[in-house]
């Protein structure tokens, strides 16, 4: 009998090829192979995927919460000699600028999601991080001039940066996934995503070391419409000081991203792939860049095992006719609708943080430093105090609470939190106020932002995996673009003219009572997603059976949607009818 073994493999790295290279059946291959990567003990390997993941998202994170510090600073250095609010950037500018990287996550989210699963993850992964370190470096270098506004010139680079940032959501959630063993596949998705608490926290950090840097300039002004000369040239340069960081991780973990092996799990449903799957297997395991196949048996056996997958090929009959079926359409409803009910509120917080603390009076003083240290302060204060906290209770229980109770009751806690701020805004005091918002910044995390990360990961087929995080994700952006155009207009509303601090924002508590609306509708898109703690994807996927889940034809056991499975009438045996 002929035998397909490789080889190589000890004690420290085992050789998972030979353990089934004596199989035949390609879909008995797959099934032991990827069982053997779900099974695999937690080790230095799986550190390594969270770790390249996760400065991806750390990167992200940084530039997107960034803007939310340096918009002031622009008003200061642009409109100094505004003929109103002198040294502050006018409100239809400060939204455009932050909308314009939410527009970008969406196109990023739906292309980059389509692509891996047509390409692969490992043909995209790093092409996004590329894109985000040359538009974060190009903001950074960035002026006006006569032809161009600032605010021209940072919108184009932040549609193209957010494009990156929006192809680094699916393509690190389904990788981070698919290597996973499945014990612990919550808690490394979980870790990956609290690399938004990090990126944040270190945008606050930059923003505080350039304030106190750049201190005896910023001592010569007493206000922002007072800040120039050597005051607004410090602010200028701390700005783009601020933003050009965010490239820095980015170029760390590039390498790392652009030789990582393709997902066996690709390799094995989509490429159909089945021996460099296999390699691809022990690669990932060994810390390799990819398996190495010999070529003249991966012909032979991809020619053969392409008519014997049971899996069905991906094609738009197929994702129509699967998610056409409300098993299957539900999850995606629930995944994209609680994607986008959460940033409705999540973005409309904390891209204004500024704003909200400015008005709760945890900002200002009687110089420009003072006003900028206390702003990066106030951050600070609400990311470590409730953010970073929140995104590592999550790691630490997500794969023994569940994700479906975590997200229930995340939303169920913000719709009380935003209830009390909006309700008592004028009643409960400065100090009752930060202490919800550091509150609500929590359970946002230990909550409803990472579970909707995460779900969107586990819960799809393989072949379709990626483009449905990608439309679970773009909803979530289309949430925050609905917030930001909408918060910023809102807050406004009724202001007198040349009103500041809390006179200039007199709206911003029933916003606050808008945002408790759309957590309460929350509970109820929660309800459509399917528990998926300690359930191998295959078996969410609905390939397994005997399972809860099982559904013949998305695991090539039964007529495939749209067509019509013909029967040998002589031998009884069904013939599948096979898409090319």
């Amino acid at each position: 009998m002929a035998t397909n073994k490789t080889v190589g493999g000890n004690a420290a790295f085992h050789n998972f090829n030979n353990d089934y290279a004596h199989i035949n059946d390609p879909n008995e291959r797959r099934r032991l192979a990827l069982a053997e990567i779900d099974k695999a003990p937690f080790g230095w390997y799986h550190i390594r995927a969270i770790v390249v993941a996760g400065v991806g998202f750390f990167t992200d994170a940084y530039d997107i919460f960034a803007i939310n510090l340096v918009t002031s600073m622009l008003g200061v250095v642009y409109w100094h000699d505004a003929k109103s609010k002198t040294g502050t950037i006018p409100t239809n500018s400060d939204t455009a600028i932050k909308v314009a990287t939410s527009g970008g996550t969406v196109i990023g989210q739906l292309g980059f999601g389509y692509l891996a699963d047509v390409v692969g993850r490992k043909k995209m992964y790093g092409l996004e991080l590329i894109l985000i370190i040359f538009a974060t470096l190009a903001q950074s270098l960035s002026s006006d001039s006569p032809s161009i506004s600032i605010v021209g010139i940072l919108i184009f680079w932040r549609v193209l940066m957010g494009i990156g940032i929006g192809g680094d959501y699916p393509l690190s959630s389904i990788i981070t996934s698919e290597f996973a063993t499945t014990k612990w596949r919550g808690a490394m998705m979980g870790s990956v995503f609290a690399m938004q608490g990090i990126g944040q926290f270190a945008a606050a950090i930059i923003a505080l070391i350039t304030a106190v840097g750049f201190k005896e300039s910023l001592l010569s002004a007493k206000t922002v419409g007072a800040c120039g000369g050597v005051c607004g040239l410090a602010v200028d340069k701390m700005w783009r000081v601020i933003i050009g960081f965010g490239a820095v991780p980015g170029c760390i973990a590039l390498y790392y991203r652009l030789t990582i092996p393709e997902t066996p799990r690709y390799t094995f449903d989509v490429a159909r792939d089945v021996e460099k799957a296999g390699e691809d297997t022990k690669a990932y395991i060994q810390g390799k860049a990819e398996g190495k196949p010999d070529a003249v048996k991966q012909a032979v056996v991809l020619a053969d095992d392409n008519q014997n997958i049971e899996i069905p090929k991906a094609s738009w009959a197929d994702f129509i006719g699967h998610y056409g079926q409300w098993r299957h359409g539900k999850v995606l409803l629930g995944t994209a609708g609680s994607w986008f009910l959460l940033d409705i509120a999540f973005y409309g917080i904390n891209l204004n943080n500024s704003i909200i603390l400015q008005n709760i009076g945890f900002t200002g003083g009687t110089t420009v430093y003072q006003y900028f240290y206390r702003q990066a302060v106030g951050n600070l204060i609400i990311i470590c105090a409730g953010a970073i906290p929140g995104y590592w209770v999550t790691v630490a229980l997500v794969d023994t609470v569940g994700r479906k109770p975590i997200q229930l009751m995340g939303f169920s806690i913000l719709t009380v939190l935003f209830c009390i701020l909006g309700f008592g805004y004028h009643k409960i005091g400065q100090h009752g106020l930060l202490a919800c918002f550091v509150l609500a910044q929590f359970f946002f995390n230990f909550g409803p932002n990472a579970t909707t990360f995460i779900v969107p990961g586990e819960c799809f087929p393989t072949r379709y995996r990626s483009t449905s995080h990608g439309i679970s994700a773009a909803s979530g952006k289309v949430g925050a673009i609905i917030a930001q155009v909408v918060f910023g207009p809102l807050r406004v509303r009724g202001a007198k003219p040349g009103a500041t601090g809390a006179a200039a924002s007199p709206w911003i508590n029933h916003i606050l009572e808008i945002f408790a609306l759309f957590m309460f509708l929350g509970i109820f898109t929660t309800l459509l997603i399917p528990e998926t703690k300690r359930k191998t994807l295959e078996e969410l996927a609905g390939e397994v059976p005997g399972t809860p889940n099982y559904d013949p034809v998305t695991s090539g056991h039964g007529e495939k949607y749209g067509t019509q499975g013909s029967s040998d009438q002589s031998s009884g045996e069904h013939v599948p009818v096979h898409n090319v």
